[in-house]
C-alpha cells in the first residue's frame, strides 16, 4: 500500500471513529453561533425637545394607533380600509407565506424519506445448439426460445442523520428569513399608515388653500369694482383699474392648479386603499379642517427605537439568518451518514402465489467530499463575507433610523415656531389691507399700497395654511420614524419563532 493510500485510509478511519463517537455522545453543530450585535446608542436625543415634545415613555396605546391622537374619524376610517385593501400589504403577506413554506422545506430534512417503486419486465430469449453452423444453409439446426415475466414492488427509505448540524443550521437560516419577512410586513404597514395620513392631510390642506384663494378672490373682486367706480367718477385713473384687474386674475389663476393637486391627493388616497381613483372623492369632497396635533407628544429615548423599528428588526433577523448559512456551508466539510433500506416483492406471475419472493436490504452509508478543488472552503468564505455585509447593513440601518428621528424632531418643533410667526404676520397683514383700503377710499394714498397689502396678505395666508398642514404632516413623519403603527392589525407570529 502506497504512502498516499495509507494516509487516506488512516484519515478515513479517524473520521469514521469521530462520526461513530458523535452518534453515541450526541450531534455537534458546526459554524458560528449567532450573537445579537451590540450597537452603542446615546441615552438622550441630540435634538433639544421643544414644541410639546418630551422624552417621557410613550403610552402603550398611543404609538400603535397614533392617528387617533388627531381625533379625525375620517382619517381613522381610511386607515382601517387601507389595512385590509392595500395591495403592497397583501403582497407582503404573500411573502410571509412564501418564507413559511421555505422553512417547512428546510425542516423536512429532519425526517426520513420514503419512496414507492414498482415495475413489470418481460424477457425474451433465443438460443442455438453450440455445434450448429449458422453459415451453412443446408445444415439442420435446432433452436429453443423462451420468455419470462418479472413483477416487482417495494419501498425505499433513507434518512440522513444530521450529525454536524447542517440541517439544523438551514432551518435556523430559514427561520431567520421568515422572521425578517414578518418585519418587512410590519415595515410596509408603518409606511402605509403614514402615507395614507399624509395624503389625507394634503387633501385637507389643499382644500384650505382653495378656500383662502377664493376668499381673496372675492375681496379682490370688490376692490376691482371699487376702482372702476372711482375711475368712472373721475377720482382715479385707468392705471388703478388695470392693476386691480391683474391682481384679481393672478389670484384666480392659482385655483385650477390647486384643484389639480387636490384631485391628485384624493386619487392617491384611493389607490393606497386598494381602490380605483375617484372612489373616495364623494366622502372627501366636503371641506374639513386640517387635523390638529396634540399639545404634548412623548417620544421616549433612543434605545427604545432599536426594539421598535421594523426595518432595524428586519436587518437584525437577516444578519441572524446569514450567520446560520455559514454553518450550512461548514457542514459540507464533514462526512454525511445516511441510513437506507428497502423492502420489496418479486413475482414471476401475478396469478401464481408460489412464484412470489420477498427481498429486504438496509444499512448505513457514509459519504464524504474529500476533494472539490477548494469549492467548499470558498463557499464558507463567501457566506462569511455576506455575513459581514449584513452586519454593516444592520449598523447602517440603525444609524439611518436615528437620523430620521432626529430630523423629524427638529422639523416638528421648528415648523410650530414658523406657524406661530406666520399667524402673527397674517394678522398684521389683514390690518394693513384694511388700513390701505380706507386710506385709498379717502384719497390719502395711491392704489399701489392696496395692491401690495393684498398680495402680502394672500401670500401669508397661503404660507400659514401650508404651515398648519406641515405641522400635522411632520407629526405623522415623526410617528413613522419612531416605528409607530406596526402592531396595528398585524398578524400573530407566536408560532414562527
Amino acid at each position: 500500500m502506497s504512502t498516499l493510500n495509507k494516509t487516506i485510509f488512516r484519515r478515513t478511519a479517524l473520521w469514521l471513529s469521530a462520526v461513530l463517537g458523535m452518534i453515541v455522545t450526541g450531534c455537534a453543530t458546526v459554524g458560528p453561533d449567532y450573537v445579537v450585535p451590540k450597537t452603542p446608542v446615546s441615552e438622550d436625543w441630540h435634538t433639544q425637545l421643544k414644541g410639546g415634545l418630551s422624552a417621557e415613555e410613550m403610552n402603550a396605546r398611543t404609538l400603535p394607533e397614533w392617528w387617533k391622537t388627531l381625533n379625525d374619524p375620517g382619517l381613522s376610517s381610511l386607515i382601517d380600509r387601507a389595512v385590509t385593501g392595500n395591495l403592497d400589504l397583501k403582497k407582503a403577506r404573500a411573502r410571509v407565506r412564501e418564507a413559511r413554506a421555505k422553512r417547512g422545506i428546510a425542516q423536512a430534512g429532519f425526517f426520513p424519506t420514503l419512496d414507492a417503486t414498482g415495475s413489470a419486465d418481460w424477457t425474451y430469449t433465443k438460443t442455438w445448439p453450440s455445434g450448429s453452423k449458422t453459415t451453412n444453409s443446408n445444415a439442420s439446426t435446432s433452436t429453443s426460445t423462451g420468455s419470462q415475466n418479472l413483477y416487482t414492488a417495494g419501498l425505499d427509505a433513507g434518512w440522513e442523520i444530521d450529525i454536524f448540524g447542517g440541517v439544523r443550521r438551514s432551518v435556523e437560516a430559514a427561520t431567520g428569513d421568515l422572521q425578517a419577512t414578518w418585519e418587512d410586513l410590519r415595515n410596509v404597514l408603518v409606511s402605509l399608515l403614514a402615507e395614507v395620513a399624509t395624503n389625507y392631510v394634503d387633501v385637507r390642506t389643499y382644500q384650505a388653500l382653495i378656500a383662502v384663494a377664493e376668499a381673496n378672490l372675492e375681496a379682490q373682486t370688490e376692490t376691482y369694482q371699487l376702482t372702476q367706480w372711482r375711475n368712472e367718477a373721475g377720482l382715479s385713473d385707468e392705471l388703478a383699474v388695470q392693476q386691480a384687474r391683474y391682481n384679481l386674475e393672478n389670484t384666480r389663476s392659482q385655483i385650477p392648479a390647486l384643484r389639480t393637486t387636490l384631485e391628485e391627493a384624493m386619487n392617491r388616497v384611493a389607490v393606497l386603499l386598494g381602490e380605483p381613483p375617484g372612489k373616495v372623492h364623494t366622502e372627501l369632497e366636503k371641506r374639513e379642517p386640517v387635523p390638529v396635533t396634540p399639545l404634548k407628544v412623548a417620544v421616549g429615548v433612543p434605545v427604545d427605537l432599536l426594539r421598535r423599528r421594523p426595518d432595524v428588526r428586519q436587518a437584525e433577523r437577516q444578519l441572524a439568518a446569514q450567520t446560520a448559512r455559514i454553518g450550512v456551508a461548514t457542514a459540507d466539510l464533514y462526512p454525511k451518514l445516511t441510513l437506507s433500506g428497502s423492502i420489496g416483492l418479486e413475482a414471476l406471475s401475478l396469478n401464481s402465489p408460489s412464484t412470489y419472493g420477498f427481498t429486504a436490504t438496509g444499512g448505513p452509508q457514509i459519504t464524504w467530499s474529500i476533494f472539490k478543488g477548494g469549492a467548499i472552503r470558498q463557499n464558507i468564505k463567501l457566506q462569511s463575507a455576506l455575513q459581514e455585509q449584513y452586519l454593516i447593513t444592520y449598523e447602517a440601518t440603525v444609524l439611518g433610523a436615528l437620523e430620521e428621528v432626529e430630523n423629524a424632531l427638529v422639523a416638528y418643533a421648528e415648523v410650530q415656531q414658523r406657524r406661530q410667526s406666520l399667524s402673527e404676520a397674517t394678522q398684521a397683514a389683514q390690518k394693513a389691507v384694511e388700513l390701505a383700503q380706507h386710506k385709498y377710499q379717502a384719497g390719502l394714498t395711491d392704489f399701489n399700497n392696496v395692491l401690495d397689502a393684498q398680495r402680502s396678505l394672500l401670500s401669508l395666508q397661503e404660507q400659514l395654511t401650508q404651515s398648519e398642514g406641515s405641522v400635522t404632516s411632520n407629526l405623522i413623519r415623526l410617528y413613522k420614524a419612531l416605528g409607530g403603527g406596526w402592531t396595528f392589525a398585524a398578524p400573530d407570529e407566536k408560532n414562527e419563532r
